[in-house]
């Protein structure tokens, strides 16, 4: 648990990290991008209102955002075309990269495509009408282009770095930031496993004088009582103890291969009778010889668990269906039952927690505590499986557990 706690911490912290390195860079590099072609449009509209190009501006009417030098390092050409695309004039001579041929291939292309402004290769350029002609201006934009595609480069790299630097970091303090919880949860599992020796010695004393006593006095009312809340009592600590060293980390199961289905046929068997006598319909879809690597005891438990709780929870004349079969390379266990309570979709995602039950009243007529589905979550996720547990129509309950094969 404490593991998985530190793998979803640093997974959080790494998603997080990862979303807001993405919207910086992302919107660093679109305004960047923006202003290359904000300022390419500025040039182009001055040279579209001078015939296609850069006049030479007397240093008083000089835009502002015009530098002294862009006359002399702004590379540029223009083609004049009329109305049927015929070539009335090319200028190619502020530009050495691009021939005369190649301009107007440029132009009459733009004007086929019906477009206004944008970029051809590396050109950003623009149309604007000269009388009855239209004449597509084109700007040399391959320098600030690569300055882009550079500081694209740059920022990704170096959000890259930034990103396996805080891996790193997080990965270290991560054991230090989960280090009391851990100490904490220790803790609590090691008051659990000490209580629950404690307790069991007073509860088979309270047993044996129980049983004692009954020899003695015969049965009555409150002998039965106190034995059947001992051994109610007894099972809770057995469960709790159970749970809590399922959850030691590094506990292995020793793990065998053994027939699965005669094994869940057997656990089965077990709870036909019990159905009959409550008037419940039980069934069986137990697909035979199957064969399962894992520890044959925990499954035993875990199908006996699944049993009892859908048993509890079934109303009379209700239904149990109990399914095993493998599909592809996992083995499906699942238990259906229709619920006397209603279930809400809510509740579905607390029902594998300690001590959690639908009937909120929690009175002790199902002989339930609430952990038995947490310990059956335990022996799956010790076998490597799933555990899922699902409602159709808020009057019915399947619980799926999926193990793999290998």
């Amino acid at each position: 648990m404490i593991k998985k706690m530190q793998i979803k911490l640093i997974a959080l912290s790494m998603a997080a990290l990862f979303i807001l390195l993405s919207v910086i860079v992302i919107s660093m590099n679109v305004l960047n991008y923006n202003a290359v072609v904000a300022e390419a449009d500025q040039t182009l509209s001055i040279m579209a209102a001078n015939r296609g190009i850069f006049p030479d501006f007397e240093e008083s009417k000089r835009p502002p955002h015009i530098s002294p030098e862009a006359p002399f390092e702004a590379r540029y050409f223009s083609v004049l075309l009329g109305r049927n695309n015929e070539v009335l004039h090319t200028n190619t001579g502020k530009i050495r990269a691009v021939n005369t041929n190649q301009a107007i291939d440029y132009a009459v292309q733009i004007i086929a495509e019906n477009k206004e402004q944008g970029f051809i290769d590396s050109y950003r350029f623009m149309c604007h009408p000269e009388g009855y002609a239209t004449r597509v201006t084109f700007l040399d934009c391959r320098r600030t282009l690569d300055a882009c595609k550079t500081f694209l480069c740059i920022s990704c790299g170096m959000a890259v770095t930034g990103y396996l630097l805080f891996f790193f970091v997080i990965l270290f303090f991560s054991n230090k930031l989960i280090a009391p919880v851990a100490e904490s949860y220790e803790k609590q599992k090691q008051f659990i496993t000490d209580a629950g020796h404690e307790i069991k010695t007073p509860l088979s004393i309270i047993k044996a004088d129980a049983d004692v006593l009954e020899l003695e006095f015969g049965e009555n009312e409150w002998l039965n009582d106190i034995q059947a809340q001992t051994d109610r009592l007894t099972a809770l600590t057995n469960d709790l103890v159970y749970l809590s060293r399922m959850e030691e980390a590094n506990r292995a199961l020793p793990m065998i291969a053994f027939p699965v289905s005669d094994i869940v046929s057997e656990t089965a068997a077990s709870f036909n009778a019990l159905a009959q006598t409550q008037n419940k319909e039980f069934q069986q879809n137990i697909q035979p010889s199957l064969s399962f690597t894992g520890n044959e005891k925990s499954i035993r438990q875990l199908v006996n668990l699944l049993l009892d709780n859908a048993l509890k929870y079934t109303p009379e004349n209700g239904s149990i269906v109990l399914t095993l079969e493998q599909k592809n390379k996992t083995i499906l266990l699942s238990v259906f039952n229709t619920s006397k309570h209603f279930i809400p979709d809510e509740s579905i995602a607390h029902l594998f927690e300690r001590f959690y039950r639908i009937d909120q009243s929690r009175n002790s007529q199902t002989g339930g505590y609430g952990i038995g589905l947490s310990v059956a979550k335990a022996i799956t996720e010790a076998h490597n499986g799933r555990i899922q547990a699902k409602t159709e129509d808020g009057h019915s309950l399947q619980i799926t557990v999926t193990f793999p094969t290998a």
